[in-house]
C-alpha cells in the first residue's frame, strides 16, 4: 500500500468541497442538519480561507495507491493559549478506515506541523473520540491531556509534539 499526503492546490480546492459532502453525511449521526431541496449539504463554513489566509490554514489529501482516501484540515493558531495548531477537520472515507490510513495520516501531519496540538471530537462521535485517544496515545506513548469544553462537553487532546521522543519517519 503506498501512503502519500498532498497540500491542495487552489485549482483543486473542488476536490475537498465535493469530498466535504461525504465527511458532512457521516456527522448526520450526531448533529443535526439536512441537505437542500438539491440533495446537497450546505457549504462547509470557511472553506475558502485554507486557499485565502496564507500561511495559517492548510488542507491535504490522503492517497492509497494514487486513489484518494480522505482528508484533513489543519489550521494555525495565532496567540491561543490551546496551542499552536488545531486538527480542523479530519476525514478518512469507508473503504479505508481500520486499515491504518488515518493513523499515518495523523501522525504525518503531527509530524509536518512541530508544537502545541489541539485536536477535537463531537461529544457524541464516541468512534473519533477512541480514534483519536489511540492515535495520539500511540504518538505521543500516552503524553497527552483531555479537557472538555464547558459550554458544549466536546472532548479536546492536547498535547506537545517538541516534548515527544519520536524518531521521525
Amino acid at each position: 500500500m503506498k501512503l502519500e499526503i498532498e497540500l491542495v492546490p487552489k485549482e483543486r480546492k473542488h476536490t475537498i468541497s465535493r469530498l466535504m459532502q461525504f465527511y458532512l453525511y457521516d456527522f448526520t449521526r450526531y448533529l443535526e442538519f439536512d441537505v437542500n431541496q438539491d440533495g446537497v449539504f450546505p457549504a462547509y463554513p470557511g472553506l475558502e480561507a485554507y486557499w485565502s489566509s496564507g500561511n495559517n490554514k492548510f488542507a491535504y489529501l490522503f492517497k492509497v495507491d494514487g486513489h484518494i482516501a480522505g482528508f484533513a484540515l489543519v489550521d494555525r493558531l495565532l496567540r491561543n493559549p490551546e496551542g499552536q495548531f488545531y486538527m480542523t477537520e479530519f476525514f478518512v472515507m469507508q473503504k479505508y478506515r481500520r486499515s491504518g490510513v488515518g493513523t499515518w495520516a495523523a501522525h504525518k501531519l503531527f509530524d509536518m506541523y512541530s508544537g502545541e496540538w489541539k485536536v477535537s471530537q463531537v461529544r457524541a462521535n464516541i468512534p473519533a473520540r477512541d480514534f483519536w485517544h489511540k492515535v495520539i496515545g500511540d504518538y505521543t506513548h500516552g503524553e497527552f491531556q483531555e479537557r472538555f469544553n464547558p459550554q458544549q462537553g466536546n472532548p479536546s487532546q492536547y498535547f506537545n509534539t517538541l516534548t515527544i521522543n519520536r524518531v521521525k519517519k
